[in-house]
């Protein structure tokens, strides 16, 4: 044979590189969104009627301005009267006393107005303390200062032009009465920081709301009569008893927080030491009544008040916040109550 065995033909195949393996792609970073101005929530004790009246009041303004206009009328506490009328009722207590009668209409519009104004300042600068605090207890976590709607710098101003305001409003007085406001305007910035040192700010805050009472006799009489240091001390047994009422409410968000209270300090025994004060807030109402030889209207209006904390007992029994928080409120109508009934002693004597 000549040559070799036949080759088979070779057979091409076609090579492929493999495949390279992907790398996955960076997904793109969600776009961040707009920060959203927190929703609006109403303070659970609020007043829904008054509420209403703000809202009324603002409606014809431009929304942007309405909802900021409605956080600083909320943080100064303006959709909840009730504080400020448990000011006002001891300082028309002192003016009608103080004069004897119907008191001049300068002081009157003086301290009425600087009674809303000085509860406003108070409130203020009570979240702007309680900043921490605040969102941390169910019935305050809607204030504007605790849910971000209010910065603390802006509450820090609202208070500083509120207590220039009072400021203004006292420079109409005289001067025993100017030297007295630097003493109620230490009690009311002192207030809000006590709860912090100090299970008694309830007291702190009776003496804080009564020291309208000195200021309200000194610019009448320019003068400190000891009738208006009674009643100064009856106002102290007054606000502590119904800031104790108001401190029950809280008392277990309270305690979780780590805030001070008379409800804290009380326990158990809170009804009973409350029955106690309201006797002996009572009992020196009754001196003040004596002292002025005020007459059987007085003596009305003090055993309907006697009736009324009668009321509070038996609502509070069982401790609910709601039953807590409307014997409370109900400390409005026992202010009003005597003063109707000093205003009538004293115009009928």
């Amino acid at each position: 044979m000549l040559g070799g065995p036949a080759r088979a033909p070779a057979t091409l195949v076609r090579m492929t590189p493999p495949a390279r393996p992907r790398r996955p792609q960076p997904r793109p970073a969600p776009r961040a969104a707009a920060p959203q101005r927190p929703r609006a929530a109403r303070p659970e004790d609020s007043s829904s009627r008054a509420a209403r009246v703000l809202e009324l009041l603002l409606a014809r303004l431009p929304p942007r301005l309405r909802d900021k206009a409605r956080d600083y009328l909320v943080l100064t506490r303006m959709d909840r009267p009730v504080g400020a009328l448990l000011l006002l009722w001891p300082t028309w207590w002192a003016l009608w006393l103080a004069a004897g009668d119907f008191p001049p209409w300068k002081p009157l519009i003086v301290f009425t107005l600087g009674v809303f104004v000085m509860r406003a300042a108070g409130c203020a600068i009570n979240d702007y303390a309680d900043r921490h605090l605040d969102p941390l207890v169910q019935r305050t976590a809607g204030r504007p200062l605790a849910n971000g709607r209010v910065q603390p710098r802006e509450a820090l101003a609202v208070f500083g032009a509120l207590l220039a305001v009072a400021f203004l409003l006292v420079l109409l007085t005289n001067a025993l009465t100017i030297e007295l406001a630097f003493v109620g305007a230490a009690l009311a910035a002192a207030y809000p920081f006590s709860k912090r040192y100090t299970h008694l700010p309830q007291v702190v805050l009776g003496a804080a709301f009564g020291w309208s009472i000195p200021m309200a006799f000194a610019a009448v009489t320019d003068g400190l009569p000891p009738l208006a240091w009674l009643l100064f001390l009856g106002n102290v047994l007054w606000s502590t008893i119904y800031d104790t009422e108001y401190a029950m409410v809280d008392r277990e968000d309270d305690i979780k927080a780590g805030a001070k209270s008379t409800a804290i300090l009380f326990g158990e025994d809170d009804l009973v030491i409350l029955g106690v004060l309201m006797g002996t807030f009572l009992l020196t109402m009754l001196l003040v009544g004596t002292r002025a030889q005020l007459g059987w209207p007085y003596g009305l209006a003090l055993a309907a008040a006697a009736g009324l904390f009668g009321w509070q007992q038996w609502t509070m029994r069982d401790r609910a916040r709601a039953h807590c928080l409307a014997a409370f409120r109900q400390n409005n109508w026992l202010g009003m109550t005597l003063w109707a009934g000093i205003a009538l002693a004293l115009a009928l004597r």
